[in-house]
């Protein structure tokens, strides 16, 4: 029996009801009779079961079946000696199953046309074998569909089909597979598919959750504009020939875990809700991902990408813990924190905080601030990690290897000292403002007592390991990522970054009880008083302020004396001659009595000062107090002059 599939089939017309059906039944009349199979007579139905036979065509477009009846139909095409029945090319276009439609074991060897079916109750194809052409177009499935370790070895077609429930696990389709536009309700099994070429879920829609776990399609797998309304999971899934989720919707999670992308994956404009797992998965033929857009997380953690790649993504946080990357590649990244804990670059790897990706305007992301933050580069080389326009106020980076050949581009931040005055014992006192790494706020943290995470900038930030004090890094481990960070900036030709972390390097080093031997530490403790290690110009002129007024008040109760000195002549006539002999003799300068602190020893004492200074003497009288004043002054007020000079050409010094 050959039917062509769109041609108009002499109906049955029973059971007409000008009301509801003026029409009748619209069953197709069975062979030399007037009625569909549903209603002819029981003999006529008997016979007509008489002639049919394992693998015959049967032709039923618009019956409508009970249980009983299609039961009855299917044992007349059963074959006795296997118990499998055979069809060859069937027909069921627009038919109506009112209870369980059990075709689980059947064979078509032809063409398999459900069009348009109704399932009012299960449908069971587990295990079925569709030989030629199957269609279940606009088909509903409204108790479940069920097609466990079906065969399908032509296309297979299940456009605008709709499901409550369905499982095709452990399905093959050797040709296309299409379900573009089909809505499944409830969850949707595709575990352990195979597709031998395409897969086409184009528009299709996902009510519960989507399982493609562990699906091969050797051809391209489109699932562009699909939405998911609950999870959507890929893990350990294989795509040979391209996988397009372009403008795709995740409501909830999309899980990638262990896939498999050995074409090209395009996930351009697609949405999730939640977050997106591509952990342990593997991008052999992928150069560029994104723009990628997640209300939530997204997980490269132990990926492989052995391509040039670049990923544009808008999330809240980015993990890349463990993930490898072969060949140079590009994070193109808005909002999110990013986590490189143990990366392995083979190749340089940009990090690049992207203000320039759209999301769309009811993105829950879409007031936050455009910052991304780097949080972790722990057991990561760094010599191959460019880093650009991304905040490090919360990066961890001992462990890391070769920070000193870290690239730092564009505008990056670190996290800066409390602020606000503060009291330290009986002694108030401010933090100077400086960038600072979060090893070190997490080692003030514990060395200071703070319990409780910090309420404001006023505060250290509390890290990661605040309850295990054994964890925190000590200062000399800190001193240790200052040195090598300050190498970076000055390899990057910034000076005022080189300061800074070499103040903190040097503070570091004058807190290490451990490995600072103790006479280092008291002149590293001198050194930071004096001119906060010559990093701090207003300290040292400050101390050069000090010093010098202490060098005129001690001049003048001290230093000059009460008169100037004058000289005398004293004459000897020697015996017996007239030859006179003059001896010029000078007065000690005698110490200071009375008044001494006038405006005219203020000036001299204010001259000597200022020359001592620049190393000029004076030449000045003074008492032997004030020689020694002179002499200290010589020597203490220069130094503290070129701490001065020096801290001030460390902060505005940029490199050619």
């Amino acid at each position: 029996m050959t039917v062509t599939p769109d041609e108009p089939w002499p109906q049955c017309g029973q059971g007409s009801d000008p009301a509801t059906a003026p029409e009748g039944c619209p069953g197709v009349r069975i062979p030399r009779h007037d009625a569909c199979l549903a209603h002819v007579t029981d003999a006529e139905r008997s016979a007509y079961f008489t002639t049919l036979g394992p693998g015959s065509d049967i032709d039923h477009r618009g019956t409508p079946f009970s249980d009983a009846l299609l039961g009855e139909l299917l044992d007349a095409l059963r074959d006795v000696g296997t118990g499998r029945v055979s069809i060859g090319a069937a027909h069921f276009e627009t038919a109506q199953f009112d209870g369980t439609a059990d075709f689980d074991g059947t064979e078509f060897s032809g063409d398999a046309r459900f069009e348009g079916t109704q399932f009012r109750g299960a449908a069971r194809f587990n295990g079925v074998r569709f030989g030629g052409y199957t269609a279940f177009v606009a088909a509903s499935f409204n108790d479940g569909g069920w097609f466990f370790q079906a065969r399908f070895e032509d296309a297979a077609h299940f456009e605008l089909a709709q499901f409550r429930d369905s499982s095709f696990l452990a399905t093959r389709f050797a040709e296309d597979a299409g379900f573009n536009g089909t809505r499944f309700g409830g969850d949707a099994i595709f575990r352990a598919v195979r597709c031998g070429r395409e897969a086409q879920f184009v528009g299709t829609q996902f009510g519960g959750e989507a399982q493609f776990d562990e699906v091969e399609v050797v051809g391209e797998a489109a699932f562009v504009e699909a939405k998911f309304a609950g999870r959507a999971r890929f893990m350990a899934a294989r795509f040979d020939g391209g996988a397009r989720f372009d403008r795709t919707r995740f409501a909830e999670d999309a899980l990638f875990q262990g896939a498999q992308f050995n074409g090209r994956a395009w996930f351009r404009e697609a949405h999730i809700g939640t977050g997106v797992s591509f952990a342990n998965a593997q991008f052999p033929g992928t150069p560029d991902l994104g723009p990628l857009v997640c209300g939530g997380w997204v997980d490269l953690s132990t990926a492989l990408f052995t391509v040039p790649f670049t990923l544009r993504v808008v999330a809240r946080s980015l993990t890349c813990a463990r993930t490898q990357w072969e060949q140079t590649a590009t994070l193109r990244v808005r909002y999110a924190t990013v986590d490189l804990t143990s990366a392995v670059l083979n190749a340089p790897l940009a990090v690049i905080a992207d203000p320039s990706s759209v999301e769309p305007d009811d993105s829950p992301l879409a007031d936050l601030p455009p910052t991304v933050a780097v949080t972790s580069v722990q057991g990561l080389d760094a010599a191959h990690l460019v880093l650009t326009d991304v905040d490090l106020s919360d990066c961890v980076f001992s462990g890391a290897f070769h920070l000193d050949q870290l690239r730092l581009e564009g505008r990056c931040t670190f996290a800066p000292t409390p602020t606000g005055l503060h009291r330290r014992f009986l002694w108030p006192h401010w933090w100077t403002r400086r960038r600072t790494l979060a090893e070190e706020h997490h080692w003030r943290v514990q060395s200071s007592g703070q319990s409780a995470p910090p309420t404001s900038p006023r505060h250290w930030r509390t890290g990661p390991h605040h309850h295990a004090p054994g964890l925190t890094p000590t200062p000399e481990t800190v001193a240790a990522l200052y040195r090598q960070l300050r190498k970076a900036f000055e390899d990057g030709k910034n000076e005022p970054g080189a300061a800074d972390f070499y103040y903190g390097e040097m503070e570091m080093r004058r807190h290490d009880r451990t490995d600072t031997p103790h006479g280092e530490r008291g002149l590293l403790w001198a050194y930071w008083l004096l001119s906060g290690y010559g990093m701090r110009a207003s300290r040292a002129l400050g101390w050069l302020a000090l010093a010098m007024m202490t060098t005129i008040v001690l001049m003048m109760g001290f230093g000059l004396p009460q008169d100037s000195p004058k000289q005398r002549a004293t004459g000897v006539v020697p015996a017996g001659g007239g030859t006179v002999t003059f001896e010029i003799d000078k007065e000690d300068p005698k110490n200071p009595a009375g008044d001494r602190y006038t405006s005219e020893r203020f000036e001299k004492a204010l001259k000597l000062t200022l020359n001592s200074v620049v190393f000029r003497s004076s030449g000045q009288d003074l008492t032997t107090a004030g020689d020694y004043i002179e002499m200290t002054s010589r020597f203490t007020e220069p130094v503290l002059l070129g701490l001065a000079a020096l801290a001030i050409r460390g902060r505005v010094k940029r490199g050619n």
